[in-house]
């Protein structure tokens, strides 16, 4: 199940393109949920055990010599039968092996054969085979056995599959290999709550476009979504499909595909298919702006090109869209596992952001939960990335800002967009898709850069007072920060003449979770002038910081509030998370704890400080020091400190 109230620490690259999930942080992230390792059948060894005594007991009247007769024949009887029973069991352990190791070996080659022959034609009610382990412990074959592809998946695999195999999941970000010989209208499970089985849906629904992007995509995969949304969408209701292609380079992604688009035309000759090629790479955002623009059914569903959609999946998202076109729709987004390609149910959350806007899942509003039903739509402050909506109101807000670079903060844009300027935006928990998490990204392996100078475009534009958030965030001053976000102008006439709402009004009525940020007045690394070194969180887990050379990175952002609270490690962006503040408990060396429970324990968590001075505690009046390279409590010396950035006057 996903976790609500992750805290920001937990978060963890998430499920959906330029997201955290909590997978990193929930309310779905949204933690985030667990990944579901595959089933392992195992053989169970049944032993019997025989108790042969052999004796008896002499009558009355039994003389010592016929008994000792007897006895003589009774333990000659007892040795024989004993013998016969142990090469019976010896002989029954040694067919039991040969009987495992047949089994074993046949395993393995059905395991082989199945992965290594060709792509397998298309049939119903297909399943991915659980790779079984031999219940005899073996000594590993991998040649890999540091790739993650190989943790769960490929066990006893011939090297040259493993070889293979490791070679596109390095170019792809997941098991192509797998893929490759899949069906490609596998069976997918029904992720949906019970209640959405009862649902019917109005008859005269808007039609609707599906819109594909893709990067040098496995080509396996493409066809499988093709298929799924062929196969999964109502005829009267799928008007037509849209690929986009940004610039991809690989060879199968040219001919090969055009021959399969063929082929599902001629199939379903009312289906338009449309081919949109970038002559250079634009980015994520770019391209999903393009689909959008080629276009022509009512609604408009722009998806990745990794997915698989399940039953029913819209016709849920067409009858909101139908009730209100303002409302902005997104399905709930089913794991689908890297290595193993099997689809894990996620629980339906909300979208959410923190201030460095990574996106993350979380709960939904307690007036929701109050419901108590799992099948309702539930309102979202921002969007994951896979958007369902009416074609001409997304066109009318704006669509996609194309400012955006690669990919990443797009869909947060796009979510302070919809519900500031006059929309909403509901997940809709009986639409499911199932969605390949990637390893790694097509674009680039490091998306930092680029997600922080989008955000600083979408403060610029939307955030008003709050876009300093940002920064600090990011660890950047609030002036010459020196990244270019591109023209502005544009956007802000369009926020202008939509006449959308404020950012304080989003934050109090529409994401009221996230923390405002208000008292903070100094932000960054905080360097100890004398002893040239930085305060540093010190281990995670443990509740003690230390000085450390300067680096300003992550375990050094530090945060002064106008209260004297003292932050280190980064300050949370929620205000269901808690914060570490540095703390005077009556030792030599401070403490990091939880705020509210180290009030509550009596430490002393305030601390006066003036830039370029000393760090005194209110209550204990003694400062934070460092000696011979140790961080201290101490009586105060004179000791000066200084903190990268200012953000108010203190």
């Amino acid at each position: 199940m996903i976790r609500t109230n992750i805290s920001d620490d937990e978060r963890n690259w998430d499920h959906q393109e330029g997201c955290w999930t909590l997978l990193k942080k929930a309310g779905r992230k949204v933690r985030a949920p667990a990944r579901t390792r595959s089933s392992t059948s195992r053989t169970c060894e049944q032993s019997s055990t025989q108790d042969v005594t052999g004796g008896f007991a002499p009558g009355p009247g039994t003389t010592a010599t016929a008994v000792r007769q007897r006895s003589q024949a009774a333990t000659t009887h007892t040795r024989r039968k004993v013998n016969v029973l142990q090469a019976f069991e010896q002989k029954q352990k040694t067919m039991q092996k040969m009987l495992e190791e047949d089994r074993e070996g046949w395993r393995a080659a059905a395991q082989i054969k199945q992965l290594s022959v060709k792509k397998q034609p298309e049939r119903p009610n297909a399943e991915i085979p659980d790779q079984q382990k031999s219940p005899k412990e073996k000594k590993s074959n991998k040649l890999f056995p540091d790739s993650a592809l190989f943790k769960v998946w490929g066990e006893n695999l011939p090297e040259d599959v493993q070889t293979e195999a490791q070679s596109l999941y390095m170019k792809y970000g997941y098991n192509a290999y797998l893929s490759d010989r899949l069906p490609l209208d596998r069976a997918l499970p029904d992720t949906r709550d019970k209640r959405c089985l009862k649902k019917i849906y109005p008859k005269d629904l808007p039609s609707l476009a599906v819109v594909l992007i893709y990067l040098n995509e496995a080509l396996s995969v493409i066809k499988r979504a093709l298929r799924s949304i062929i196969d999964r969408t109502s005829k009267n209701l799928l008007k037509e499909i849209i690929l986009v292609d940004d610039n991809s380079s690989n060879d199968d992604l040219k001919e090969d595909l055009d021959a399969y688009i063929k082929t599902i035309q001629q199939q379903n000759p009312s289906l338009q298919i449309a081919r949109v090629r970038h002559s250079e790479q634009r980015g994520l955002a770019h391209a999903r702006a393009s689909g959008w623009e080629a276009a022509t059914a009512d609604v408009v569903a722009i998806l990745d090109a990794h997915i698989e959609v399940n039953e029913l999946w819209a016709e849920p998202l067409l009858t909101q869209i139908k009730g209100d076109r303002t409302v902005v729709t997104s399905p709930v987004f089913d794991k689908v596992n890297f290595d193993n390609l099997k689809v894990n149910k996620y629980q339906a959350a909300a979208h959410g952001f923190d201030w460095a806007l990574w996106c993350m899942y979380e709960g939904f509003s307690d007036g929701y939960n109050k419901l108590k039903d799992a099948s309702l739509p539930g309102k979202s402050p921002s969007v994951m990335g896979i958007v369902v909506a009416d074609r001409k109101y997304l066109g009318e807000i704006g669509v996609i800002d194309k400012g955006m670079k690669v990919y990443g903060g797009e869909n947060v844009e796009l979510g302070i967009r919809v519900w500031t300027c006059g929309g909403s935006i509901e997940v809709v928990p009986c639409s499911r898709i199932a969605h390949i998490e990637r390893a790694h990204k097509p674009y680039m392996p490091n998306l930092r850069q680029v997600m922080k100078r989008n955000a600083l475009r979408v403060a610029e534009i939307w955030m008003d007072e709050y876009k300093h958030n940002i920064n600090m965030a990011w660890n950047l001053p609030f002036e010459n920060h020196g990244i270019d976000i591109g023209d502005v102008s544009e956007r802000k006439k369009l926020r202008e003449t939509l006449k959308c709402r404020p950012f304080k009004w989003y934050l109090e009525n529409v994401y009221p979770k996230l923390d405002p940020w208000d008292n903070i007045v100094a932000y960054g690394g905080l360097k100890n002038l004398d002893a040239d070194m930085c305060l540093d969180q010190g281990p995670v887990p443990g509740n003690t910081p230390i000085a450390y050379n300067c680096h300003f990175y992550g375990p050094q952002f530090t945060y002064y509030h106008s209260n004297g609270e003292l932050y280190i490690g980064g300050s949370k962006s929620h205000k269901y998370n808690a914060n570490r503040c540095v703390t005077d408990s009556g030792r030599k060396e401070p403490g990091l704890y939880n705020c509210k429970e180290a009030i509550q324990k009596g430490m002393a968590i305030y601390w006066d400080f003036t830039q370029g001075k000393e760090m005194k505690n209110k209550d204990s009046k003694k400062c934070l020091e460092i000696a011979n390279g140790k961080l201290l409590i101490r009586e105060c010396s004179g000791q000066r400190w200084e903190i990268q950035n200012i953000a108010k006057p203190f």
